[in-house]
């Protein structure tokens, strides 16, 4: 085995959640009166690390606990209609315990929406530990999640992967020395990306 650890993103990456974080969005923005966002604007931006998302989607300097509660208020009431798993994703996850790897969720989700999520799915026993956006400082791209999972399982950076979808999860991989793979059938389009859930098998079981 050539790793020990395989850290995923969680929207775009293992879960198909587009709708909900559009309708979510559009929820905090509805009740501060600031007018709906194209579907398809929210999803392009979901992963543009160019901009600052508590300002892009709020208009506000940083997100604060009533957003967080007005997006998780909007999850649990719609997360078990629209929320689904990437076709193959749940057989790979049980495959790599079975296979003795250890598993992580990295995700810039607030915690409450990511177990929500992650339970509603039935893949939440799968992993050792998940690190959320409200338990570090700093999201990604910034690594501060990476190193709070490393530091949890006590594994080194070069005993694991990160799986990720988007420019924000590739930042944070290089900035924690973690060998990143990248996927495109979730919210990004990368030419030299892994384009199926079995190739990603071929990766990690080489």
């Amino acid at each position: 085995m050539s790793k020990e650890l395989i850290i995923f993103d969680m929207d775009g990456t293992l879960v198909d959640s587009s709708v909900t974080i559009s309708n979510a969005i559009n929820h905090v923005r509805s009740n501060l009166s600031l007018p709906q966002m194209d579907h398809d604007h929210i999803i392009a931006k979901i992963n543009d690390h160019t901009i600052v998302p508590a300002r892009y989607f709020y208009e506000a300097d940083r997100f604060e606990p009533y957003h967080e509660a007005l997006f998780s208020q909007y999850y649990t009431l719609h997360h078990a209609k629209e929320l689904m798993l990437y076709e193959g994703i749940g057989g790979l996850l049980e495959d790599l315990k079975t296979n003795g790897f250890k598993l992580a969720v990295a995700t810039n989700a607030y915690r409450r929406s990511t177990i929500e999520s992650l339970k509603h799915l039935d893949i939440y026993d799968l992993f050792d530990t998940i690190a959320c956006a409200d338990d570090v400082s700093r999201g990604k791209p910034s690594p501060d999640m990476l190193f709070k999972i490393l530091d949890e399982l006590e594994i080194v950076a070069n005993d694991a992967f990160f799986v990720g979808d988007g420019s924000r999860d590739q930042m944070a991989s290089q900035k924690a020395s973690i060998e990143y793979l990248m996927v495109n059938w979730g919210f990004s389009e990368y030419e030299d990306a892994l384009h199926s859930v079995d190739a990603l098998r071929q990766v990690l079981f080489i």
